[in-house]
């Protein structure tokens, strides 16, 4: 086990880089199991999460190889039995490990599954996922150890999702691909990094359209080709680069941060007194900002809340909640989709901040709050990232254990921080 050691109250400056985008990473990497072609991936992050989906897909016969630190090589070589078994300890550690299911099935293989892993954020249904593949033809069993999907003969269908689920379209996209006929998926999800894998399978050689809403048509493929991709940055690193420049104080420049996925972020932060200037596909978060929130008309108290895309993300709840401790004024922030993702604001009212938990999915934070170091447990990927943005912005030293959770989701996070001046040290947890 590692901790951070965090001094904060110091001024960072200069520019970074968010890295790829781990929530496009992990389903591309999934999708590499409907060709038996090279494949090779590029601007890969190399964090926890994306080497136990390297791991899950070693585990069922895939050849994955670094070729440097940023890039892969994959080549799918699935066994010839037809019922294939997913590691139960990999599986356990990622919720992304429920992306094998789609291709696997659209190659003919039937997968037992045991209970996905990721965050305890609250209830993460699989419904979803469920009524896609019972709708194209598979066959669900579940019980107490897990869930059995047998793969018949796959059709074509139109799907109406009861919710935009983003790893449900994900599975439906995949699972569709070699269905007999075409397939339209209605209320599908459309974040960014659902769009850069239809953008992958698209440059192998499906034919999949309308990426960027809610309504996707995907025409039957025989055959998928081999190919490279470069995977997008990530825009929720950027988010929480935007809110760590704005509590401390610090220009900070974000280089290729992918402005046009910006949209809802910049107008929520907006909201918070952020001001963000962007230049081309670059980002600038002006120093010695004062931050004051932006009450409604009529004076009325301000309310952020997230949803799919193209609302703000869930992801960057936690983050708002740090940013407007630091902002003078009152706000509601209101976490629709997940009744767990809030559970972390004690620990920043141990901080100092002046918050009341109205219920699991809403929050009031008013401020500004002059926060105090803390010796403080990372819950999850997002709330730890958060905690680590008030930490460099608190007074004092503080201590942040379980960053293996931080580390899931950000990639050599504390040596990039130090290069704009962040003093953060990863030390070993006797």
């Amino acid at each position: 086990m590692e901790k951070f050691i965090v001094e904060g109250g110091h001024t960072l400056k200069g520019s970074i880089t968010p890295s790829g985008n781990k929530n496009a990473v992990l389903p591309i990497l999934a999708a590499t199991l409907l060709t038996d072609a090279k494949i090779t991936l590029y601007n890969i992050p190399r964090i926890k999460d994306v080497e136990v989906m390297v791991s899950l897909l070693e585990s069922i016969g895939s050849s994955v190889v670094w070729t440097n630190d940023s890039t892969l090589e994959v080549e799918t070589g699935l066994p010839s039995e037809n019922n294939i078994s997913i590691n139960e300890e990999y599986a356990s550690e990622i919720r992304a490990s429920i992306l094998l299911a789609g291709p696997l099935l659209a190659r003919g293989k039937s997968v037992h599954f045991p209970p996905p892993g990721g965050d305890v954020i609250g209830m993460r249904r699989l419904d979803t996922h469920f009524y896609a593949f019972e709708a194209l033809g598979a066959g669900i069993n579940t019980d107490s150890h897990g869930f059995l999907i047998e793969a018949n003969k796959l059709k074509g269908t139109t799907l109406f999702l009861d919710e935009p689920s983003v790893t449900a379209t994900e599975n439906a996209i995949m699972a569709s691909i070699f269905a007999a006929g075409s397939t339209s998926i209605k209320n599908a999800a459309s974040e960014p990094h659902v769009q850069d894998l239809i953008g992958f399978l698209n440059n192998l050689g499906a034919c999949i359209s309308g990426s960027e809403s809610n309504i996707l048509e995907i025409k039957c493929t025989r055959e998928l080709a081999g190919g490279s991709w470069k995977v997008i940055g990530d825009h929720i690193e950027v988010g929480s680069f935007i809110s760590l420049a704005a509590v401390t104080g610090s220009e900070i420049v974000i280089k290729d941060a992918g402005s046009c996925h910006l949209n809802m972020i910049r107008y929520y932060f907006s909201k918070l007194g952020v001001k963000i200037i962007v230049d081309g596909n670059d980002v600038l978060v002006p120093g010695k900002q004062k931050l004051v929130i932006k009450s409604d008309h009529f004076g009325e108290i301000p309310t952020i809340y997230d949803g799919p895309w193209p609302g703000f993300p869930t992801d960057l709840t936690s983050i708002a909640v740090v940013t407007a401790t630091q902002a003078q004024g009152t706000v509601l922030i209101f976490e629709k989709m997940y009744n767990g993702r809030l559970f972390f604001v004690d620990k920043l009212a141990s901080m100092g901040a002046r918050t009341i938990l109205c219920d699991p999915h809403r929050v009031v934070v008013v401020g500004p709050s002059k926060l105090r170091a803390a010796n403080l447990v990372s819950p999850d990927i997002r709330a730890g990232m958060a905690l680590l943005i008030a930490s460099l912005c608190a007074e004092g030293e503080s201590v942040i254990y379980n960053i293996g959770q931080i580390d899931r989701g950000y990639l050599k996070l504390e040596e990039r921080l130090k290069k704009i001046g962040a003093h953060v040290e990863r030390a070993k947890d006797k």
